[in-house]
């Protein structure tokens, strides 16, 4: 019972905070909104616990909203985005080499700890990876979740600097200017394709599950539409929640340890980012710049994915580079680790 209403509670607080975002024209007003008020909550002392089961339901939107843009004519253009993919493995290394000795010496994590919470990848999965190879999972929630709130903090106020972003502007067509069938096949997806993924032991289960099977939908001309603007909005309102409430019983030792070295390394994320941003535009291996900026951006995978959605960016090209970089990380995961307890 205590944890309905922590539950209830916890989303009333964040449909509060939504609609002060939206009074107030701040942007991104379902992402940042339920985000923000949930943070302050969190500090503040109050219980407040994420949507569980509800909210990687509500997620796997964004799977489908990657796997309806998937036509034929995007596949034909995959062979063009190869050479930023390539230098993907460079871009993991050079986080490697910087990244791990700042958690390891810098705050005394232990090595696997260490490892994961360096990685940049999707808050979920390296919990997950992270915690069956005996991570600290305390340490890697409050790590990541700082820097995936501080790139999602940032990044919006670049895209709108730089690119002109209206970041208020609806994500899509209204539900009322779509077939109901094609609504009805596009929730099937996301709801069938989840459950096949997690059957399965997928990581990344609530986005790549329905981003595949709808895919398959897409490019056989079944499903010819993308989700409408109020299904954009609720996966938006869930990972709010989800990045907020993991601040709850914060003590004072946390943040100046776990925190403090998730800012640090956000930075530092952010930086090696921007140096291969600009690598990859100069050599002309990108559809465009804004297409590298989300691709090589060190957030969460959702995240980055709505930052798409409401840029128009290339979802196909900014998905691929985060599902090989989230690849990568896990595959080589138990040779690095095994060379470093070696040493």
């Amino acid at each position: 019972m205590k944890r309905y209403f922590a539950e209830t509670k916890t989303a009333a607080a964040a449909a509060l905070g939504a609609a002060a975002f939206l009074w107030l024209g701040l942007p991104l007003p379902f992402l940042m909104g339920p985000m923000a008020i949930c943070l302050l909550l969190a500090l503040l002392g109050q219980n407040l616990k994420g949507m569980g089961v509800i909210g990687l339901a509500f997620r796997t939107i964004l799977g489908v909203a990657i796997g309806a843009t998937i036509t034929p004519q995007v596949l034909s253009a995959l062979p063009a985005m190869a050479y930023s993919l390539v230098l993907l493995p460079l871009f993991l290394i050079c986080v490697g080499v910087t990244s791990y000795p700042l958690l390891r010496k810098g705050f005394g994590f232990d090595k696997v700890t260490s490892y994961y919470a360096s990685m940049p990848g999707g808050l979920q999965d390296l919990l997950v990876f992270g915690e069956e190879a005996g991570a600290n999972i305390r340490a890697l929630s409050l790590v990541h979740a700082t820097r995936v709130l501080l790139i999602v903090s940032l990044a919006p106020l670049l895209l709108s600097y730089f690119w002109q972003v209206d970041l208020i502007a609806p994500p899509g067509k209204p539900a009322a200017d779509i077939p109901p069938l094609q609504i009805a096949l596009l929730i099937g997806a996301g709801l069938v394709g989840w459950r096949v993924a997690l059957r399965i032991k997928m990581f990344g289960a609530s986005v790549l599950g329905p981003m595949i099977l709808t895919a398959i939908l897409s490019v056989s001309g079944i499903i010819t539409q993308r989700p409408p603007a109020e299904m954009i909005w609720a996966s938006q309102f869930f990972i709010g929640i989800a990045v907020g409430s993991r601040y709850v019983g914060l003590t004072f030792m946390e943040m100046k340890t776990f925190v403090l070295a998730g800012f640090l390394n956000g930075l530092l994320l952010a930086t090696i980012s921007a140096a291969f941003i600009l690598l990859i535009s100069t050599l002309n291996f990108t559809p465009s710049m804004l297409d590298t900026y989300l691709a090589f951006l060190p957030g969460g995978q959702s995240e980055m994915v709505v930052l798409a959605i409401i840029a128009g960016a290339d979802l196909t090209y900014v998905v691929l580079h985060h599902i090989l970089r989230m690849v990568l990380i896990v595959t080589f995961a138990p040779v690095l680790l095994s060379k470093l307890n070696k040493k």
